[in-house]
């Protein structure tokens, strides 16, 4: 048997790796999530335990965040530069000059819902005038409130609102301390009734608040100077996601294994709540809101001052980044 020497090996290692080129160089990307991981993240898990972004050329770091409008201002204030956070908290600040795009959404509708314990009565928004109303800091449910109000014919002074940490929002509930709170279907609701509270919810989309939502979005100079990493990752985000859809069980796998601390039962409850909002609002295809829809959420906002009257809806959306509309997954009519 003959014997190669270690500088022949070597050469013949060498042109076998040349036979098939160089290992693919992987770009570091951070992605800013806008809560705590769970559920509401198995898209981007799966991305990520699927291979999806390392066939990309992407090496993505997922960081958990703690509320939409802390995660908006991140990436307004340059510390953060692709995230994902409610629309209306990003649009809110573009409409005053911060540097930033919306490239993708996830959530066509609002999540929000305000959640109250059956023995408190509160069948309908409406019911919420006298009442203590717990409102998480740093989220999307407080910029939406005016909206919210608006359209169910009360105003802010009708009750007490109580500005509380995320972590107090449901034993607040739970204990009494507050009637109601300005919650959400797809993570506080779902934290309630698996502690086996009997509840009513007005999701905000039902009563008046039908506005495109959670989604990503980037600083203006990231897209700017690296608009084939913006492309490549919202790609391979949306087949995390379409993956996710199909085997949500695996999906859920994929976010445990991300974020060991995370409950399965719950991520998983929370993915089941979550995935009629992907083709809710008039959305032809997962991904993509609708130019019709961005028109409606414009004019909505801009009647309670949330947004400026008379502003192009495309000053805070492109879909330039998006693969094309035949590589998309088509929503099911």
């Amino acid at each position: 048997m003959r014997t190669l020497s270690k500088s022949t090996l070597a050469a013949a290692l060498f042109g076998l790796a040349s036979a098939f080129g160089p290992a693919q160089a992987q770009t570091p990307v951070t992605f800013q999530l806008n809560w705590t991981a769970g559920g509401p993240n198995a898209g981007f898990a799966a991305a990520v335990g699927e291979g999806y972004y390392k066939a990309a050329g992407l090496d993505v770091t997922v960081v958990q965040g703690n509320g939409s409008g802390n995660t908006a201002q991140l990436v307004a204030s340059g510390r953060a530069q692709l995230a994902y956070a409610d629309a209306v908290a990003v649009s809110q600040l573009i409409s005053k000059g911060a540097p930033m795009k919306i490239v993708s959404t996830i959530y066509q509708s609002n999540p929000n819902s305000v959640n109250s314990l059956k023995k408190t009565g509160i069948t309908k928004v409406s019911d919420l005038k006298g009442k203590k109303v717990g409102v998480p800091q740093g989220s999307s449910q407080g910029p939406m409130l005016p909206l919210l109000l608006k359209a169910n014919g009360l105003k802010d002074t009708d009750m007490t609102l109580i500005n509380m940490p995320v972590a107090a929002m449901v034993p607040s509930l739970l204990q009494g301390q507050v009637d109601a709170i300005l919650g959400s279907m797809d993570a506080y609701q779902i934290q309630l009734e698996m502690q086996g509270a009997e509840l009513n919810n007005q999701p905000f989309a039902d009563n008046g608040v039908p506005t495109v939502a959670t989604s990503i979005f980037a600083s203006n100079d990231f897209i700017k100077n690296n608009p084939d990493v913006v492309k490549k990752f919202i790609a391979a985000s949306l087949k995390g996601w379409e993956f996710a859809m199909k085997n949500p069980a695996k999906a859920t796998e994929h976010v445990k294994t991300l974020f060991p601390d995370v409950n399965v039962k719950l991520a998983s409850a929370e993915l089941a709540a979550i995935t009629p909002l992907f083709c809710s609002g008039g959305a032809k295809y997962v991904g993509k809101a609708e130019d019709a829809h961005w028109t409606q959420t414009q004019a909505l906002l801009s009647e309670v001052g949330l947004l400026p009257a008379g502003q192009d809806p495309k000053a805070y959306y492109t879909n330039e980044y998006l693969p094309p509309d035949a590589q998309l997954q088509p929503c099911k009519k």
